[in-house]
């Protein structure tokens, strides 16, 4: 092979690659943190946008909740981003617990973060952890579709 068909070979491969990753055909796999099994950039695109879904309707509703999101009330954003199922289950919650059903509590959290716990059967697992003024915390556990639909569950978490 001359030095001229193997330039060429070398240009059409670049190329071909390029265009394939362009066009997001080129699938690499990610190593998890915890040393899981590889996950797709899509997968973890997926699990990044569940976490980013639960994020945006946990800060938008205590944003409501304290009166400084002057584009919703707290109903309001519960509709938006939770299914009607579960706005139903967390309005039997608040009336049978007497505190409101997101917070878990009477009182609206200091802080708050926010992790990934994992993914099955199309939903991501995304736990919120609330901080109170006193320092200690509390987990409230979100079942968000990968697909990018309404946040389908919301529970205290499970027992150990």
């Amino acid at each position: 092979m001359t030095y001229r068909s193997k330039l060429r070979g070398a240009v059409i491969g670049a190329c071909t690659a390029a265009l394939v990753a362009s066009c997001g055909l080129l699938v690499l796999p990610a190593q998890a943190a915890d040393g899981a099994a590889p996950a797709t950039v899509a997968a973890v695109r997926q699990e990044s946008n569940a976490v980013k879904r639960v994020t945006a309707f946990y800060d938008q509703y205590r944003a409501a909740v304290e009166g400084t999101n002057p584009a919703m009330n707290p109903r309001e954003v519960r509709n938006e981003f939770l299914t009607p199922a579960l706005n139903h289950k967390l309005d039997a919650w608040a009336e049978t617990n007497v505190a409101d059903p997101v917070f878990r509590a009477q009182n609206v959290p200091a802080d708050r973060s926010v992790r990934y716990e994992g993914s099955g059967a199309g939903h991501a697992t995304v736990v919120v952890t609330e901080y109170w003024g006193s320092g200690s915390p509390t987990e409230v556990w979100y079942r968000a579709p990968l697909d990018g639909s309404r946040i389908s569950d919301l529970t205290d978490p499970p027992s150990a």
